[in-house]
């Protein structure tokens, strides 16, 4: 999934910002709690406000992130 979130983050430059959460590194643990954390992969789309507008848990499709993306892009 890594080659296709990167793609999107180039594609989505300047509209999204990616930011990657390092599940094993204990400085994050406490975000990973507020996130209700808990598998490899999960995705997150948050507003500017840090609330979560929508999650993913597992594999995911381009297209299925696209559609998020443009839902809240509007």
């Amino acid at each position: 999934m890594a080659p296709m979130v990167h793609g999107l983050e180039a594609k989505y430059f300047g509209q999204i910002q990616f930011t990657y959460l390092d599940a094993d590194d204990p400085a994050t643990f406490d975000f990973q709690r507020v996130l209700g954390f808990r598998y490899q992969p999960e995705l997150y789309l948050l507003d500017a406000n840090g609330a979560v507008l929508q999650k993913w848990v597992g594999f995911v499709t381009q297209e299925q992130l696209e559609s998020a993306f443009a839902q809240y892009l509007q």
